[in-house]
């Protein structure tokens, strides 16, 4: 039979690189503790009326890289989910978290997007991602941008640029909407049919295009950051004084839109140039109309999504690799007979907190002692625990250090196991 292989561009995450995810994971759990972030866990099929009303007909997502379909069952139409803010923003609303007040959440798991597979850039990707409901103050703004600068910390990394932007308001955009349609129309012989298509739809994603031959227009183009009126900008000024009061800098980038359409004032993105042409590492911003367009009572919000590949590869590509697992101790077992004696020591240490990995039997039998400690010291174990013949006739067994060599090989008691073990995890 043929072979059945994974869907391209959605990969297999196996030993030991999992062990990557699972320290990253725990690094971000605990940052987030500190920030008093909860989590939260959505669905990963959602309506797809979500999407489009929440993102907007005219983006990419929308238009090209949803992974929809109609459940066989009732006719509903269903989508994977290509970001999760609006996932978060229906569950809020649904169960009307913001009742008592403002909620700090965050989630990770997998997002879909249908587009064609290239480093950094997956149909099934991971974001980690932190929502602020509720809170419409820029010091809020500030503090999700300052959560994501101290994951860089913990992490080591330093090639991280953060770039800024405001949206501005509602009526701030209207007025810089006519303007660049005006501005795009004297030029539209330089537009190709996609922008062309989307000039009197949505102008403003004709700055995201990537056409070389467009750029010259799109620089010349009216920047939305001059038609921000006064609240708007004393908004983006206390953002900023607030990061600078704090060491971290920053690039007011005047062309930083976001690809989704219920942002409004903060947009920011962290960048870096190690990574190609998938540059973006975290973005985000406010989205003060998301909930009210899910159908909520109107309440503000504030967010970012981190890309979990992007961030394992810069880290992989950095100094300071993430810490992984050791495994403490190997159990080099002579004989499957001892097994009854030898189970109940194994499970003890793990009960004390110790990670163990037990020799199993072949239909041979065991494997030679020589055989065992090649695997033993091949699994990176601190410990080797023999159990032989002289240690199970005298209850007793053998413990000899794999990794430092002034450590003393002892024989102990197997009444003494679970002091010794204690020792260890502490």
């Amino acid at each position: 039979m043929d072979k059945i292989v994974a869907v391209k561009g959605m990969n297999d995450i196996l030993p030991p690189q999992s062990a990557s995810w699972e320290a990253l994971e725990s690094l971000v759990r605990n940052v987030m503790r500190r920030f008093a972030f909860e989590n939260i866990r959505t669905p990963i099929v959602e309506p797809t009326a979500l999407f489009v009303r929440g993102l907007g007909e005219v983006t990419d997502i929308v238009e090209k890289e949803m992974y929809s379909f109609e459940d066989r069952l009732n006719g509903e139409a269903l989508t994977l989910r290509p970001e999760n803010t609006a996932g978060v923003v229906r569950a809020v609303v649904e169960h009307s978290l913001l009742y008592n007040g403002p909620k700090r959440l965050y989630y990770m798991g997998p997002m879909f997007r249908h587009e064609r597979p290239q480093r950094g850039r997956y149909r099934q990707f991971h974001q980690i991602g932190a929502e602020a409901l509720g809170f419409g103050g820029p010091e809020v703004d500030a503090e999700v941008i300052l959560m994501a600068h101290m994951l860089w910390q913990e992490l080591g990394l330093k090639d991280i640029e953060l770039q800024i932007n405001s949206l501005g308001q509602p009526e701030e955009r209207h007025r810089h909407r006519a303007a660049l349609i005006e501005h795009f129309e004297s030029h539209k012989d330089a537009l190709d049919e996609e922008a062309k298509r989307r000039l009197h739809l949505n102008p403003l994603r004709l700055l995201d295009s990537k056409n070389p031959a467009m750029q010259p227009v799109i620089e010349a183009a009216p920047k939305l950051i001059d038609f921000l009126g006064s609240a708007s900008k004393a908004h983006l000024d206390s953002v900023l004084r607030l990061l600078e009061s704090h060491g971290v800098p920053y690039t007011i980038n005047p062309r930083l839109v976001r690809g989704m359409d219920y942002y409004n004032l903060t947009v920011f993105e962290f960048v870096t140039t190690k990574l190609g042409s998938q540059g973006t590492v975290c973005a985000g911003g406010r989205y003060d109309y998301l909930i009210e367009q899910i159908g909520g009572k109107p309440a503000p919000g504030v967010g970012w999504a981190m890309g979990v590949e992007r961030v394992l590869e810069l880290i992989q590509e950095s100094v300071r690799p993430l810490p992984t697992p050791v495994l403490d101790v190997f159990a080099v077992i002579l004989d499957s007979d001892y097994l009854p004696s030898v189970m109940p020591v194994l499970s003890s240490l793990r009960l004390a907190g110790l990670s163990v990995q037990m020799q199993a039997s072949t239909p041979e039998g065991m494997p030679s002692l020589k055989s065992q400690f090649k695997r033993a010291d091949s699994s990176g174990a601190r410990y080797a625990l023999v159990f032989g013949p002289d240690e199970i006739s005298s209850g007793q067994v053998t413990i000899k250090s794999l990794r430092n060599a002034d450590v003393p090989q002892v024989t102990i008691a197997l009444t003494e196991v679970a002091q010794w073990a204690s020792h260890q995890a502490s």
